[in-house]
């Protein structure tokens, strides 16, 4: 029989290789994301959850936040931030996109 020691070990272990293939997987994405001159980075809203990372990392000033109202019934907050691309000031260096915890912004091309 499995001891609890055993249990949380293998739990540690099994935790570990997920986080590293994880991890992995997002550092290929984020190389393979497309960038420069020609691209603009673009906002899914619904994935956005207005935490304010992309606007400290945007050098050229070209996020802004706004408020949207909830649509949740079951939550009591007047207002939700999402985060909008400024297209003509954007450069297309991607530190948005690697700054987002929520992979809520993508580069698309201009």
């Amino acid at each position: 029989m499995t001891g609890a020691d055993e249990l949380r070990r293998r739990r540690q272990n099994e935790a570990v290789r997920i986080r590293t293939a994880l991890n992995r997987q997002r550092g290929e994405q984020r190389a393979n994301t497309k960038g420069g001159e020609g691209t603009v980075a673009f906002v899914e809203e619904r994935k956005c959850i207005g935490c304010d990372q992309c606007t400290i990392v945007c050098d050229d000033d070209a996020i802004e936040l706004y408020h949207v109202a909830m649509k949740s019934p079951l939550m009591s907050v007047e207002s939700n931030r999402k985060a909008k691309v400024l297209r003509d000031p954007c450069t297309g260096c991607r530190l948005c996109v690697l700054a987002c915890p929520t992979d809520a912004i993508t580069m698309i091309d201009r």
